[in-house]
């Protein structure tokens, strides 16, 4: 290839590198469509709308979002129709994350889920009122609503402008606080390393307890193998019993398979009864070999009788045919009476033969 030909192409294939991919337009209705291209960055474009936009609209743009099998559009009636649902942008607040790897009866199979992910600005009297976030295949009805297109953003760019409306003071009005807790969840779907390093600053031992609880959660849902491993510094380091206690919950939505053994470090070594409480019944939900030796150990061995009561409730949540045989035991061996007490309470709420057949051997 002639050298100058190839400098041009070289050029060219790096600044395609660098520029995001044409943004494809979202599939929106009942809207005043304008495109709004960033070339200068989204956030500076976003602020500059934001300075001059007195009546309500909603400004969007797209990210790339965290692979897996999910969708997520607004449920308007309370169900969710895997490929087909409208969001109704000016009735409804909530958004719904879809799990699915099968298709809908009469809809089209999708055999990977939706890429990239819509963050939407409802902006009003120059300031920014509600952040929703859906999957690129939901469709929007924008109310008739100006709708301001700004195209594709990078992951990076995005986090930075959502880290603005993570506010970590305590005084946070109610509305603050729920821009908040979406700007958080908005982030945690982002498929970029920025979006790593900004949960991890929201989790720091200085920033107030519910900003730390609420990031956990979606570290725990949304953020794989770097959410668990701040989950398990958390579980091992963070001096709240409460912020602890939600870690213990946060590890229980992880996938990844070392979370049960942080539940059942917690369970055995965490200073905080009910941190060890909350660990247990977690477990339980979890169920699984592990998760039985660790509750049976706890009714066995923690010092603590409120722990060994919560550890028999923690029985009580296994699949019958696991949890019974386990509960007969500890009634008809524990030692401590009240142990075996609510060992009986909870085998008289199983409604379960074995239980019956126990409770007429013990009245015999």
């Amino acid at each position: 290839m002639n050298p100058a030909i190839r400098r041009i192409v070289l050029g060219a294939a790096l600044l395609f590198a660098a520029t995001p991919a044409a943004a494809q337009q979202p599939r929106v209705t009942n809207a005043q469509f304008q495109a709004r291209p960033a070339p200068q960055g989204i956030e500076r474009e976003f602020r500059s709308i934001l300075a001059t936009q007195s009546a309500p609209a909603w400004v969007a743009y797209a990210v790339p979002m965290i692979a897996g099998e999910r969708q997520m559009c607004c449920s308007n009636d309370g169900s969710y129709s895997s490929w087909r649902n409208c969001c109704r942008l000016e009735k409804n607040d909530g958004v719904s994350i879809h799990n699915d790897d099968s298709g809908t009866s009469g809809s089209p199979i999708q055999l990977e889920g939706p890429q990239r992910m819509l963050v939407l600005w409802r902006v009003e009297q120059k300031r920014v009122g509600r952040i929703l976030t859906v999957s690129e295949d939901c469709e929007l009805d924008a109310g008739g609503l100006p709708f301001l297109w700004l195209g594709n953003a990078r992951g990076a760019e995005s986090v930075a402008l959502l880290s603005k409306y993570v506010r970590p003071e305590e005084s946070d009005t109610r509305e603050e606080k729920k821009l908040r807790d979406r700007a958080i969840f908005t982030m945690a779907y982002h498929a970029d390393p920025a979006a790593d390093r900004a949960l991890e600053n929201f989790v720091a031992p200085s920033q107030p307890e519910s900003l730390r609880e609420q990031t956990a959660f979606w570290l725990g849902v949304a953020r794989g193998r770097s959410g668990y491993q701040l989950l398990q510094k958390m579980a091992r380091q963070d001096r709240s019993e409460r912020v602890r206690e939600k870690v213990a919950f946060a590890l229980s939505q992880s996938r990844e398979p070392e979370a049960v053994d942080e539940m059942i470090h917690m369970a055995r070594n965490d200073a905080s009864s009910r941190v060890r409480g909350q660990a247990l019944f977690w477990l339980a939900q979890k169920a699984g070999k592990k998760a039985e030796n660790a509750i049976t150990s706890a009714i066995e061995n923690d010092p603590e009788t409120g722990v060994k009561k919560k550890a028999v409730f923690a029985l009580s949540q296994l699949p019958k045919q696991e949890g019974v045989p386990l509960l007969i035991q500890v009634a008809r061996t524990n030692r401590n009476p009240a142990v075996r007490k609510q060992a009986m309470f909870w085998l008289g709420q199983s409604n379960d033969a074995r239980a019956v057949a126990f409770f007429e051997e013990v009245l015999r």
